[in-house]
């Protein structure tokens, strides 16, 4: 990376995605790289996204939470 280059940036969403902002090579399960073709990307946290490694909202309908649930 040069200096001159803004730097990678990866912002946790509450219950949500990680938005990975910046220039970025990802590695998929299979070890080929993927290069997203947006600088802003939103990576899956929950697991069940049908388009992984990226997320398609469907955080929202299992009800995805970033922080456990309050003791009772």
């Amino acid at each position: 990376m040069s200096r001159d280059a803004d730097p990678v940036r990866i912002s946790p969403y509450p219950d949500g995605p990680l938005i990975v902002r910046g220039d970025v090579v990802i590695t998929g399960p299979d070890g080929e790289d993927i290069v997203p073709t947006r600088r802003t990307v939103a990576l899956c946290r929950c697991g069940v996204s049908t388009i992984k490694p990226w997320c398609d909202g469907t955080h929202k309908l299992v009800n995805f939470r970033t922080e456990p649930p309050a003791p009772e």
